[in-house]
């Protein structure tokens, strides 16, 4: 059985940062891309084409790395001035998520380090730096760890629930190995359905999102490609 956090950052991103429209998004259960390009580009729902959705994507994703108009661009093989227009509209669509970065480095370069929902620490040592390159490389660094290493963090967790969980409920099923944000498990044909609520279960609680539900993913089969 394969069990996969679904998006798991960009919850946890919405989460932290307290951003509405994000938030309501993963409320509704809508696909978060298809939502962000129809907020970005001005169009409802169903007028969402594929490429909207996959610029969509990469600004989501590169937005948790701190990525620049010129590394969007890059990505996405469009001039830099589209790429930028592009960012401006995803932070005027989600405004909760500029002020939770902004806010992220200055108490960075106050603190001298960032946290994880846990208070897990990163020290960020450059984030004050003479050295322009330097300084905007610690700044991602202070962007990104919160939200990635709260990620981290709750599949760790979810790991020594679901350990327990199967343990007291008896059953011979076994963690095998986790791959990011992925549990991967060995089970008698007969467990399978057992095993996967409470793996299920343990995966969700395992550190609850203020605001955004937390999906699981989970399949079954013979390999680890036919679980997929």
């Amino acid at each position: 059985m394969s069990a996969d956090y679904s998006q798991i950052e960009l919850r946890v991103m919405a989460a932290l940062s307290g951003d509405k429209a994000m938030i309501e998004a993963f409320a509704q259960g809508l696909d978060i891309h298809q939502a962000t390009a129809a907020r970005v580009y001005g169009v409802e729902l169903d007028g969402v084409l594929p490429e909207m959705r996959r610029t969509a994507k990469m600004v989501n994703f590169g937005i948790i790395y701190g990525i620049s108009a010129f590394g969007l661009s890059q990505r996405l093989g469009i001039p830099r001035g589209e790429a930028a227009t592009i960012i401006d509209n995803y932070f005027k669509q989600f405004p909760g998520v500029k002020r939770f970065m902004e806010q992220i480095v200055e108490d960075a370069k106050t603190r001298g380090y960032v946290e994880t929902l846990t208070g897990r620490r990163r020290i960020i040592r450059d984030i004050t730096s003479g050295n322009g390159t330097i300084r905007a490389a610690a700044e991602r660094v202070a962007m990104n760890t919160p939200i990635q290493g709260t990620a981290a963090d709750m599949i760790k967790l979810a790991m020594i629930h679901v350990a327990t969980a199967l343990k007291q409920a008896g059953l011979q099923t076994r963690m095998l190995l986790q791959v990011h944000d992925e549990l991967l498990f060995e089970m008698p044909e007969s467990e399978v359905d057992q095993a996967r609520t409470i793996i299920l279960e343990a995966m969700k609680n395992a550190l609850p999102l203020e605001g955004v539900p937390v999906e699981v993913e989970a399949g079954t089969g013979l390999n680890w490609l036919q679980a997929h």
